[in-house]
């Protein structure tokens, strides 16, 4: 039978339509999930008879994963990389360097040289008066915190670490008594096992008579390991008492001095400097007369008082600090010791100390090389005298100098006495390391 051609071609259309519509459908509103795998019909005895539901539909494994073997061995090599990995991270916490935690109470105003011009550490406030004041700081492998202040009481200080260090002032008889006190509070810290171990910087007494710290030192029987010694003491032996240097008058807020350009190079009127007390028959009058029987008291700026002042004033401190940057030398004559604060201060504005060389009366080491062997062992770049009659004839070498030969003289001394800082920074740290962390 033939079929017309318009019958046959309404016939497609109709087919194309219908053939639309039910894909629509089946994108669109169907519920079916259509995999990309075909699923694996699975036998089982749940299954009714001819493996199919009650619904009618083919019984079929859930969620089958083509890739399953694939995560599995990507997930055995993860973890195989998770583990390297800590392994790795473990390795490098057991290979770094072990850092130790260390507290320094500063109970005495040397403690400020330490901390600000030997550790070069902060201090907050920056407040000099503030009644507490505390900073932090990296040398070697120690962790280092300070504290100081009048604030700075028995039992209201955060002990947080078992290594301590106190800075004292046994000078005269009153400080030994108030450094005592401390000494008590810090033994029973160490009794409690609270702190394991101690060390004290000191300001020892003038004439080296130290006697009332010794029961503490742990070779008599006491529980301070370490002792860091100011002046000459016959006790130094670079084993648990090592010699420290006294520093400027941090007492006076003599500040740390920044050198800078104008500080090296300008042109200084003065060829010498000496502000301070005059005792009577001490080597200062002669010193004093010497200046004035040459007719150098011109060059040289000099300030003589006959009574010691414990205090300067603000105006005091410029116009020794003014003294001191303006002057191709400071004269250092003796006191009680030949050690003294001035030294230091000098060496700070670049003014080269003019040292008498002589050993004071007391208890302190005598030698070849004392006085001021600690400074004398550094290479201190001073000039020493054993008489004040020397000073004429050193003055009139520096007439002779050229502004050149000052200026590389003054960054030479600069650069010494940083130098000499740092090594006594290295020195502490490398101490307190030995001493207090050592292993067995």
């Amino acid at each position: 039978m033939k079929i017309p051609k318009r019958k046959l071609f309404l016939f497609i259309i109709f087919a194309y339509v219908a053939f639309s519509l039910y894909a629509a459908y089946n994108v669109f509103f169907s519920n079916k999930v259509i995999s990309r795998v075909h699923r694996v019909v699975k036998k089982t005895s749940s299954a009714p008879a001819g493996g199919v539901r009650d619904g009618g539909a083919p019984f079929v494994a859930d969620d089958w994963n083509p890739w399953e073997d694939e995560e599995v061995e990507y997930n055995s090599a993860l973890n195989k990389k998770r583990k390297a990995f800590k392994q790795y991270m473990a390795h490098i916490d057991r290979n770094k360097p072990k850092r130790y935690k260390v507290q320094i109470w500063g109970k005495a105003a040397i403690g400020l040289y330490l901390w600000e011009h030997v550790l070069e550490g902060p201090l907050n406030p920056t407040d000099k008066v503030a009644q507490w004041r505390e900073g932090e700081l990296q040398s070697g492998k120690v962790d280092f915190s300070f504290y100081t202040g009048p604030a700075v009481v028995q039992g209201h200080v955060p002990l947080e670490m078992n290594s301590l260090v106190l800075v004292l002032n046994g000078r005269e008889q009153q400080k030994v008594s108030y450094s005592m006190r401390w000494l008590e509070h810090v033994q029973a810290l160490v009794q409690s096992n609270t702190v394991s171990h101690v060390a004290v910087v000191l300001l020892g007494n003038e004439r080296c008579d130290n006697d009332w710290i010794a029961p503490h030192l742990k070779r008599n029987g006491g529980f301070v390991d370490l002792l860091f010694l100011i002046y000459d003491s016959p006790w130094v032996n670079d084993k648990d008492v090592f010699q420290w240097p006294l520093g400027v008058a941090t007492y006076r807020e003599f500040p740390m001095i920044r050198p800078n350009a104008q500080l090296i190079t300008s042109n200084r009127p003065y060829l010498c400097n000496f502000l301070g007390t005059v005792y009577k028959n001490s080597s200062r009058e002669v010193l004093m007369n010497v200046l004035k029987q040459s007719g150098l008291d011109n060059e040289c700026l000099t300030t003589a008082r006959e009574k010691w002042v414990p205090q300067e004033t603000a105006d005091s401190l410029r116009q020794y600090q003014t003294a001191l940057a303006q002057s191709e030398l400071t004269l250092c004559p003796v006191g009680i010791n030949t050690e003294c604060y001035r030294i230091y201060e000098a060496c700070s504005y670049g003014s080269v100390p003019v040292v008498e060389d002589v050993l004071t009366p007391g208890n302190c080491a005598a030698g070849p090389s004392s006085p001021l062997r600690l400074l004398k062992a550094a290479g201190a770049p001073f000039i020493f005298v054993s008489d004040w009659r020397e000073l004429p004839a050193i003055l009139e070498r520096e007439r002779g100098m050229s502004q050149e030969q000052r200026v590389d003289r003054r960054r030479r001394l600069l650069e010494w006495y940083s130098g000499f800082r740092q090594q006594m920074k290295e020195r502490f740290t490398e101490v307190i390391e030995e001493n207090f962390f050592k292993t067995v």
